[in-house]
């Protein structure tokens, strides 16, 4: 079972309000409650957001997060924007009729939101709640939408044939793979229980409970008894249950099976053959029956995780007894394939001398596996590329943060490809900006430390940095350092405007948005730590520039732009997504989740 913790490594606690002195304001969160309340729901509504355990590194909750993230950082910005700007600075949001600021003499818009990554109808939330619109009859939804009662006075008139239900906000994602959700019964009543536990798709009445009517399913704790869209239901090995009893329900999308669990223990599959968009459901018809979800957000009495993992593990089973020698021409093994996509990745973007080394570490390798040792060993031939050579000079120059030098070193070598490749060249002119605002911030702020607390490194890794044994020939023509902080942010602000003129005539909305984007870190002291505009000073973009002018160089040199290991990669990510339509095996592994069992002594 997962020991969670929640918001913020709070230890997850059962439901009864824990026993604490009245003084102690040291537990003032916990102990303060509303009406009706309990620990987990303060917890849940300071941070309404949460991954489940068994979801934990998933694609699924990958893209749920970000898109998450996105969202909170508009609506911060946006709280932000209306509060603690200072005068005079315009926004792209309710200030944005207004005419453009001006700072040291150049004038930019302050962007108050992150670009979306993607279209949030693709990413379909979980869910977090029951739904008070979507329920029939006296149910009434408290705790935050986590509890159902049914709130009928006990003198009111109960119709056997009738009973309420009522749904989550949101259906069970098939991207997961493997959706759980619990259900613990609260009543203290010691008559038979009425409550019901399924999922139903979303035009199904709710007059009756899961499992008697088309495109529903449930499992009823009188008889023990699972229905699947009839009112004659199948003895289930859980048998019946009742109050304090907790009801898990599952769904293997990729199997198309159902399960439910009982106070932790698993039982043989329920239904097979599930359709739909199916959201959770309960159904109740007595008074005073009252029961609370669990859709995640604290830690499972059934050990979910475990099962996730063996479902995975079955995947990978599969992966590794597939062969690929018949895919291949001539054949080869793993081992040598590998290698050679490697190798080929490393000449391909121009580390030639770790190209070399590595080469030499494959013969080696095969000569000491040898038998025969009359038999020679082919050797692996690496060139001495002088256009690798020269990309690596441009790349190292833009990993270093030199743009300026990156730039001259292209339109001497190359100098067709700037001139065909106009969105390259804009990319390169506005991070040689970035490079600039970036060394004004650190010289105004020597103390400036990343989120990991490592201060903050721009020399790239050694492979990054592969010297190739050539010289630089044009260091003197590379960009001068600045020493003063104010000649640098002069000369800063002056670049800013000259790029701001040579640009400002292009009609595409993508080059002004990013030029406002870029124009925007001016507004800060101290961009660095501010989290809106961080990222674009990241040295993650120096890569992402690198590789689009090695690529750009590549296509006028008449070869691919990509190497066959980034192909390889670019096909599995893909054909990962088709597998995850519908819940497919895609779904429950991704492509990290691999590298991640490589053991870390082997070279690749």
């Amino acid at each position: 079972m997962n020991n969670g913790s929640l918001d913020g490594g709070v230890p997850a606690l059962q439901s009864r309000d824990p026993q604490l002195p009245s003084f102690s304001r040291a537990f003032e969160r916990f102990t303060h409650y509303e009406p009706g309340e309990n620990y987990w729901t303060v917890v849940h509504k300071k941070s309404s957001f949460f991954t489940p355990s068994y979801l934990t590194g998933s694609s699924y909750m990958q893209r749920l997060e970000a898109a998450h993230k996105v969202k909170e950082a508009q609506r911060e910005t946006q709280q932000q924007s209306t509060s603690t700007l200072p005068a005079g600075i315009s926004t792209t949001g309710s200030l944005a009729n207004k005419p453009p600021a001006s700072h040291l003499g150049m004038t930019y818009d302050l962007i108050e939101r992150v670009p979306a990554i993607e279209d949030d109808n693709s990413i379909p939330p979980l869910p977090t709640r029951w739904n008070k619109d979507d329920k029939h009859g006296p149910l009434e939804v408290i705790a935050d939408g986590q509890e159902v009662k049914y709130a009928a006075s006990r003198n009111s008139r109960e119709q056997d044939h009738e009973t309420c239900s009522i749904r989550a906000d949101h259906p069970m994602p098939w991207q997961a793979g493997i959706y759980y959700f619990e259900v613990t019964l609260l009543s203290r009543r010691r008559d038979e229980t009425t409550v019901c536990i399924g999922f139903s798709t979303k035009n199904v009445p709710l007059m009756r409970p899961p499992g008697w009517e088309p495109e529903s399913w449930g499992y009823h704790g009188d008889d023990g008894d699972v229905y699947s869209g009839q009112n004659v239901g199948k003895p289930f090995e859980g048998g019946a249950f009742g109050p304090t009893d907790t009801i898990g329900c599952g769904i293997n999308f990729r199997t198309r099976e159902a399960f439910f669990t009982k106070n932790g223990q698993d039982f043989k599959t329920a239904f097979r053959d599930i359709k739909g968009d199916l959201y959770p459901t309960i159904g109740m018809k007595k008074a005073g029956e009252h029961i609370r979800v669990n859709f995640g957000q604290t830690i499972f009495k059934f050990d979910i995780d475990h099962m996730v993992k063996k479902e995975q593990m079955k995947i990978r089973t599969a992966i590794n007894r597939t062969s690929i020698e018949k895919l291949i021409s001539p054949p080869m093994g793993e081992t040598e394939l590998i290698q050679q996509l490697v190798l080929q990745f490393l000449q391909h973007d121009g580390y030639v001398e770790t190209a070399r080394a590595f080469a030499e570490e494959i013969h080696t390798e095969k000569r000491n596996l040898q038998i025969d040792q009359r038999t020679p060993i082919p050797g692996i031939n690496i060139r001495d590329d002088e256009d690798a050579h020269r990309r690596q000079r441009i790349r190292r120059a833009i990993l270093e943060g030199d743009i300026e030098k990156a730039i001259k070193y292209t339109q001497v070598y190359y100098p067709a490809v700037l001139e065909k490749n106009y969105d390259v060249y804009f990319k390169l002119k506005c991070r040689t900006f970035i490079e600039m605002v970036r060394k004004s911030a650190e010289l105004s702020n020597p103390g400036t430390k990343k989120n990991n607390g490592h201060a903050y490194d721009d020399i790239p890794n050694k492979m990054d940095v592969d010297e190739n044994g050539f010289s630089d020939q044009m260091e003197e023509d590379g960009l001068e350092s600045q020493t003063g902080q104010e000649s640098l942010l002069t000369k800063t602000i002056e670049y800013g405007q000259s790029l701001q003129e040579e640009f400002q005539d292009d009609p595409r909305g993508e080059i002004s948005k990013t030029l406002a984007e870029v124009f925007s870190l001016v507004a800060y002291p101290n961009p660095l730590q501010v989290k809106e505009v961080a990222p674009l000073l990241d040295r993650k973009g120096r890569v992402a520039v690198a590789e689009e002018l090695n690529a750009a160089i590549l296509s006028s040199l008449g070869k691919s732009s990509r190497s066959a290991l980034e192909n390889v990669y670019g096909q599995t990510s893909v054909l990962l997504d088709y597998l995850r339509e519908d819940g497919g095996p895609g779904s429950l592994l991704t492509i990290q989740s691999i590298i991640d069992e490589v053991p870390k002594s082997q070279p690749f």
